[in-house]
């Protein structure tokens, strides 16, 4: 395996006995152009859901010389797409090479800083990580930039990129409207909607301080790339998705599972190799790839694994999290949970987000409890169309897509609940705390969580705290 190792990393030491720091060495004595040359022939695309092409990512934050103002390099390892569980595993057996990755990044921009941003919750991660950066640290396998570790709440928002940078500068995970490498962390320059912010005590100057923000397994593909070649890279995958991929595999199936494939593998067989396939006697109906994308059906099984693959067949790679529904499983159910989910998670700055997710959910509620009618079905629609005004993140742009695909692909789903009242089950909100032998653990308490992010739960129960921490930075 090229990044999930047969059993974590133990030390540095083994680390670079297998090759790690090569990387940082070999981009110290060739120099930034040959890192974004090679960048730019691997083809490596962001591994965080959107699949933007790396090298040019790197780029436009280096472009804009020193007007622009500092630089600063963040690597997200917030993972919260549900059915999603590749980052957690990736940072609990093999933080080095993230952090090798983090590292070459902020040496060539000339960082200010450089972050790690997990949940404060994802306390094996934390650990992986300090004991990881303690031990660069002492081997000078680090930048010359601090690298600070931070805890972020459980909202779904954190890892989004531009909420991400908010939870740095020590706010809540609300998004702004601006990219990271047009308006990055600690910016003084104004965007609408927002107050230039400036950091207590910080000489202040008009500057967009341009920000690499970038998933880590992103980062945990450079070393690779460098080590060994954008050749040997390209021979990998397909064409548009070239490199080692994570993708994890729950649901109806008959083990939960993740792991490294490569990209181009049929989806049919990285259901069967991740999550032994549907159980016996059944068949997938629908699989989401996490809440990103349009569903997939039946139909698209064989539909390869990559970025142009699952959109060709109406879908989308997104975070490699495939979400497996049975034969026995209505779609009214499926969409119930998915809307929801995005209703209680989405921050309320954008109203037709908010508004139209929430209106999604109670239509879907109504029908669910045989208080549906045909208008409930209508106003879905007309809710759905409008749900994307004046989003700044794609929370909004989600609920479209999946709602949408769900009312359209199984139309007859829709209709057997308005029409005959047949039961409908509730399904659990797959947000992921782990994977153990084939069995995944849900959050329990998404179903408890309400749209401002409190929580409503039974007597005599404590909900969970919204724990949040900055660590100490290392170099």
């Amino acid at each position: 395996m090229l990044l999930l190792p047969s059993r974590p990393v133990a030390s540095v030491a083994e680390y670079v006995d297998g090759g790690g720091g090569e990387a940082l060495r070999a981009f110290r004595d060739r120099g930034a152009d040959w890192v974004l040359d090679e960048l730019d022939a691997s083809g490596l695309r962001g591994r965080g859901g959107a699949g933007f092409p790396a090298g040019r990512k790197w780029r436009s934050v280096a472009s804009g010389g020193p007007e622009a103002g500092d630089r600063y390099v963040v690597a997200n390892g917030a993972e919260g797409e549900p059915g999603t569980f590749k980052d957690r595993p990736l940072l609990r057996t093999n933080p080095y090479q993230v952090i090798e990755g983090l590292a070459i990044a902020a040496d060539l921009l000339g960082a200010r800083e450089a972050f790690i941003v997990v949940k404060a919750s994802f306390e094996a991660e934390i650990g992986a990580l300090e004991r990881a950066l303690e031990e660069m640290a002492a081997a000078a396998l680090l930048c010359d930039a601090p690298i600070t570790l931070i805890g972020g709440p459980e909202e779904y928002l954190l890892g989004e990129e531009t909420a991400m940078l908010e939870v740095i500068e020590g706010n809540d995970p609300m998004p702004r409207w601006l990219p990271p490498y047009q308006h990055g962390l600690f910016a003084t320059t104004p965007q609408e909607g927002w107050a230039g912010g400036s950091r207590q005590g910080a000489e202040v100057t008009a500057a967009s301080n341009p920000t690499l923000a970038s998933n880590v397994e992103t980062f945990a593909n450079v070393p690779l790339i460098l080590r060994r070649g954008a050749e040997w890279y390209r021979r990998i995958g397909t064409a548009e998705t070239p490199g080692p991929l994570l993708c994890t595999v729950v649901g109806d199936v008959v083990r939960a599972g993740y792991g490294e494939v490569e990209p181009g593998t049929p989806l049919r067989d990285v259901i069967e190799e991740l999550g032994g396939g549907p159980g016996p006697g059944r068949t997938a109906k629908v699989v989401l790839s996490g809440v990103s994308n349009r569903v997939l059906t039946g139909e698209h099984l064989d539909a390869p694994v990559s970025y142009e693959g699952l959109t060709a067949a109406g879908g989308g790679l997104g975070s490699a999290g495939f979400i497996v529904y049975d034969d026995t499983r209505s779609a009214l159910s499926i969409a119930r949970w998915v809307s929801r989910f995005l209703y209680v998670e989405s921050c309320g700055q954008c109203r037709a987000c908010k508004y139209g997710c929430g209106e999604v959910t109670r239509r879907l509620d109504a029908i669910v409890e045989r208080r549906g009618t045909l208008h409930d079905v209508e106003v879905i629609g007309e809710r759905l169309r409008g749900v994307t005004d004046q989003n700044r993140c794609f929370v909004g742009e989600e609920e479209q897509r999946v709602i949408s695909s769900l009312l359209v692909a199984f139309p007859d789903d829709f209709a057997a609940e308005l029409e005959t009242g047949a039961p409908v089950e509730t399904l659990p909100i797959p947000k992921i705390l782990d994977i153990r032998d084939g069995v995944a653990a849900y959050d329990e308490w998404a179903a408890y969580k309400q749209p401002d992010w409190t929580y409503v739960v039974p007597p005599d129960v404590v909900p969970p705290r919204r724990r949040t921490f900055v660590g100490t930075p290392g170099r």
